[in-house]
């Protein structure tokens, strides 16, 4: 008889995922956990089924670009599948970027929000892209768009009507410099009622989408940050001439391939001006701070997803006599993977909190600069560790891991992606650096991991968590004053270092707050590791 491996199958992920129901029945109010479960219920079912088979469709069959027609003509078309047309649809029906702003649960709409992400993500095709850039240009236009694009491109933003649902594109990247955007060359011409851009784009991504936000500097402006603007188009105000845009090329890149990823150039494309002139890294940065919380929480939905196929392998797959999941080894290596997840799960969903809270007016100072500190540090952090995660992931799977037709190594590329998409590692490190710095954001984070040690029940943990947090606030403050240089190469250490830290306070809060002996193990595991507090 032949044998045949069965492979790694999903059950709901919104029922199958303990962690998750268990926190939000914490954190949610009992009327609003109530009213949410069931639409989270539907989402973990679809994502476990027919999302599997469009993302799979999408990834298949990448965009293709159409520069010209038949006759010769000039078009510059993208060309996407039906199944990411449908992916986009489920993401407007079921509200993943309007049900933030809906606000319908105040504070606590984001964590129902990221919620639906956490699920969607992982069988999207990676469409929860053009998500985050979405939700960031909302929140931007939200704070400084005039009344006209809030009346046009947020209400299309924000729309659950697929037929009336927009995303955005995030245009920043030029040949000159990635992270670096004071160097952008894109140069903005005043007309008589608006401006036109000119100049080049080296990475678009969405670049199907209908609107875009991006940077350029208005004739005359200085060079640097300070001379930028942001910015507002639309990408088909003229169908035909696709409003000055020629795209260059379509991007052949290590993983997101269903994502269309483009090269431009703009020919006096018609934009707007969001807010008053300059600044524009600083208005960009209520973007930014959107979407590094997005590939906070994908970079988690993503783990978890691998976690639960390679679980459910290992309850079907024999080796030397037994399955492997009666291998002690292989389910050590599991369960340290799975603990990775947590820290990264209880890490992502404290700043999810505090974002809702501070969208709805009820951070204090102290809370707004934790917020300003945790974002570059949670999105660092959980990036390395979904990379980390998902080789481990394909490792579980033996060689079947490395083949393509298992959908495997798609998991490995799209989670490389999450550790240089808005910001590398070293670049947020320098921008933590810069939130202790100039905005407070060291003493609101020592101050909330101070107090949150201090009324944890476990009295070792609170001794050795104390202990360290000193050792740590000594070794920082002697490389601060050591000068610049020194904490400038110190800054990935120490940002690696303060998030573990933090994560091992949320556990052990946690823990306290569930009263759950399996939640205070995997506090002590975090935190304990061989002996000594990490």
């Amino acid at each position: 008889m032949t044998f045949f491996q069965e492979g790694p199958g999903l059950k709901n992920q919104f029922t199958d995922d303990q962690l998750l129901q268990e926190y939000l029945s914490l954190r949610l109010p009992p009327k609003v956990a109530e009213e949410v479960f069931p639409h989270l219920r539907e989402v973990g079912e679809k994502v476990s089924t027919e999302l599997m088979e469009w993302a799979k469709e999408a990834e298949a069959n990448p965009p293709k670009l159409i520069q010209y027609d038949a006759w010769g003509k000039r078009i510059d078309k993208i060309e996407v599948t039906r199944a990411w047309q449908d992916l986009n649809a489920f993401s407007a029906i079921h509200g993943i970027v309007a049900s933030a702003y809906e606000r319908k649960y105040s504070e606590f709409s984001r964590i129902y929000q990221m919620t639906l992400l956490y699920l969607f993500h992982p069988s999207s095709a990676i469409a929860s892209c053009p998500l985050a850039m979405t939700d960031g240009a909302a929140r931007a236009i939200e704070l400084y768009g005039d009344e006209d694009m809030k009346k046009r491109a947020f209400k299309h933003l924000t729309s659950r009507d697929p037929n009336q649902f927009w995303t955005s594109g995030q245009w920043m990247t030029e040949k000159t410099g990635g992270s670096d955007v004071g160097k952008t060359e894109t140069i903005a011409k005043k007309t008589n009622d608006n401006y036109e851009l000119f100049g080049a784009k080296w990475f678009t991504s969405a670049t199907t989408s209908q609107m875009a936000m991006t940077l350029a500097r208005i004739e005359g402006a200085p060079e640097g940050g300070k001379g930028l603007s942001l910015f507002y188009l639309e990408t088909n105000i003229a169908q035909e001439k696709r409003n000055g845009i020629e795209i260059i090329r379509l991007k052949d890149k290590l993983g997101t391939r269903a994502l269309p990823t483009a090269e431009l150039n703009l020919h006096g494309t018609k934009a707007r001006l969001v807010g008053d002139e300059g600044h524009g890294i600083k208005k960009i940065a209520s973007l930014f701070n959107i979407t590094r919380v997005y590939n906070s929480v994908c970079a988690v939905g993503h783990m978890r997803r691998g976690l639960a196929m390679a679980f459910d392998y290992a309850s079907k797959r024999e080796a030397f006599g037994k399955k492997l999941i009666d291998h002690p080894l292989h389910m050590k290596t599991l369960k340290s993977l799975e603990l990775e997840w947590k820290g990264s799960f209880h890490f992502t969903f404290k700043v999810v909190e505090l974002l809702g809270k501070d969208e709805c007016g009820k951070t204090n100072e102290q809370e707004k600069a934790l917020l300003r500190m945790l974002t570059p540090m949670v999105k660092l952090f959980t990036a390395k560790a979904v990379v980390m995660v998902a080789s481990e992931v394909l490792e579980s799977f033996g060689g079947a891991g490395y083949i393509e037709d298992t959908g495997l190594p798609r998991f490995l590329r799209d989670g490389q992606v999450m550790a240089i998409w808005e910001g590398t590692t070293n670049v947020l490190s320098l921008d933590m650096i810069r939130a202790i710095q100039k905005e407070k954001g060291l003493q609101a984070f020592s101050e909330d991991l101070k107090n949150r040690i201090s009324s944890l029940k476990n009295e070792n943990a609170k001794l050795k968590l104390t202990k360290r947090v000193e050792e740590v606030s000594n070794d920082f403050q002697k490389t601060l004053g050591a000068g610049e240089l020194a904490i400038t190469e110190r800054a990935r250490e120490f940002a690696f270092i303060f998030s573990r830290l933090y994560i091992s306070s949320l556990m052990f809060e946690y823990a306290d707050q569930t009263r759950s002996d399996d939640n205070l193990k995997a506090a002590e595991s975090w935190s304990f590791h061989q002996g000594y507090c990490v």
